[in-house]
């Protein structure tokens, strides 16, 4: 067996994104930052038969970057694009200061 080494053990150390595993410690057991809450709320207005909504911020905290899963009936009979359509179109005004914007749409199952 090998011995064990800082060298070896730096890419156990790292989290994703290349930013240090605590980070990610610290924001899996943290409330919702200011940002998530706004863009939250804001889908929970647009979309009121949604049965999950779920925004995380993965720019570091800055809120310059978000990954958005939403479920909803509204998504019914539409395609993938026109859900995400659906979803930039409510959050126009926010996705001016964005960087980025994930979405992940889907229609709860029965």
């Amino acid at each position: 067996m090998a011995a064990w080494s800082p060298a070896a053990a730096a890419p156990l150390l790292r989290g994703t994104r290349r930013l240090p595993l605590l980070h990610w410690a610290q924001r899996m057991f943290a409330s919702q930052t200011e940002g998530e809450l706004k863009v939250t709320q804001i889908l929970k207005e647009k979309f009121p038969r949604a049965t999950a909504i779920k925004v995380t911020d993965i720019s570091g905290g800055c809120g310059a970057m978000y990954e958005i899963k939403i479920e909803s009936e509204e998504f019914k009979e539409k395609r993938t694009v026109q859900q995400h359509q659906m979803v930039n179109q409510a959050l126009k005004e926010e996705i001016k200061g964005m960087h980025g914007l994930r979405i992940f749409t889907s229609v709860p199952k029965h």
